[in-house]
């Protein structure tokens, strides 16, 4: 297959800004054949009013000329960009096609109507996609990220090159803040923990087997998406990706990340902070849920018990260090999954 259509996905939330920085990044890169959709969930500061604003070349996001990732996405590209927008319903059943001929990749903005989470806004964009007879792949991409213009040709280097099971890949992540730190180069899972964890180091291989990929940027295969389904909402936010992953490998696929395919990350700009009381209220209560879903009892019941020691000296921990709201937002998100 010779340049397979890739359909981008950004998701935006009170964040753009940040989205407009993306998609300056985005439109610069060196593959061929890929449409990029940015879905907006309802955001209170009208930030799908920027976005357009942006699009007609009436708005610029000003990046600080001392930061060293300026270049990804400096100086801004063309204006007016064409787009279309849609609401969910529209994009839903597959948008206009017969607008859509006038236009060559236009931009395809959505408004989803509803703050439904990061699962949510992501499956009305793949829904699109799906509409479209030219969808070969899907790239969930964070908002808060900019690129390296060859990233999603190494992407899709490993899934050409590589065996048929190859239904998921992944790139090395730095933080944007520390550009040469990496935040992920790779995903562990430990299935009787029920804990995962971030590869955070070099690798010397151009691209290695896993079994997590962070959706801060997964690149999903048609026939994976046609297979496992949809991200599951019911998450909202947080291991809704681990939970897909974890789908995708009992469904007989394979993970790769991409060593040398090169992303930076605003680690925690989408949810108010890495480590916020809102960000720790769904992680705790996720990663529980996510346990609950396993189907051998004695895993599950290993995964349990681990869950609950660790929250011992983590709230022990978080206490000393005069941070007992985090665990009274974690407590809270766990009573409620009981519910």
């Amino acid at each position: 297959m010779k340049n397979p259509k890739v359909y981008i996905i950004l998701l935006n939330y009170n964040g753009w800004a940040d989205t407009i920085e993306c998609l300056e990044s985005v439109l610069r890169i060196d593959y061929p054949n890929y449409q990029v959709i940015v879905v907006d969930n309802n955001s209170p500061n009208n930030s799908m009013d920027y976005i357009k604003a942006w699009a007609e070349g009436r708005l610029d996001v000003l990046v600080n000329p001392n930061n060293p990732l300026r270049k990804l996405s400096f100086p801004p590209v063309q204006k007016p960009i064409p787009y279309l927008f849609y609401t969910r319903e529209e994009a839903e059943r597959g948008g206009n096609p017969e607008i859509e001929k006038q236009f060559v990749n236009p931009l395809i903005f959505i408004q989803s109507g509803f703050n439904g989470g990061f699962a949510f806004g992501n499956n009305v964009a793949i829904k699109y996609a799906f509409g479209k007879k030219d969808a070969d792949y899907v790239l969930l991409l964070n908002n808060d990220t900019v690129v390296e213009k060859d990233f999603l040709n190494k992407l899709l280097l490993e899934l050409f090159q590589s065996d048929r099971k190859i239904g998921i890949t992944g790139c090395k992540i730095y933080y944007y803040d520390s550009p040469n730190k990496i935040w992920f180069n790779g995903g562990k899972f430990n299935k009787w923990t029920g804990r995962a964890i971030h590869i955070q180091k070099e690798v010397s291989n151009e691209s290695s087997e896993c079994n997590f990929i962070t959706g801060s940027c997964m690149l999903i295969k048609r026939e994976v998406l046609e297979k496992v389904g949809l991200l599951d909402e019911s998450y909202f936010m947080y291991i809704e990706d681990l939970d897909y992953c974890y789908k995708a490998i009992k469904s007989g696929y394979k993970l790769i990340v991409a060593h040398n395919s090169e992303i930076w990350h605003k680690v925690g700009a989408s949810n108010d902070g890495e480590f916020s009381e809102f960000a720790t209220y769904l992680h705790g209560r996720n990663k529980l849920k996510f346990i609950f879903k396993q189907d051998n009892f004695f895993i599950k019941t290993t995964a349990i018990i681990v869950f609950f020691i660790s929250r011992i000296f983590k709230y022990l921990r978080l206490f000393l260090n005069d941070k007992k709201t985090i665990v009274f937002s974690e407590i809270k998100g766990i009573i409620e999954l009981f519910r």
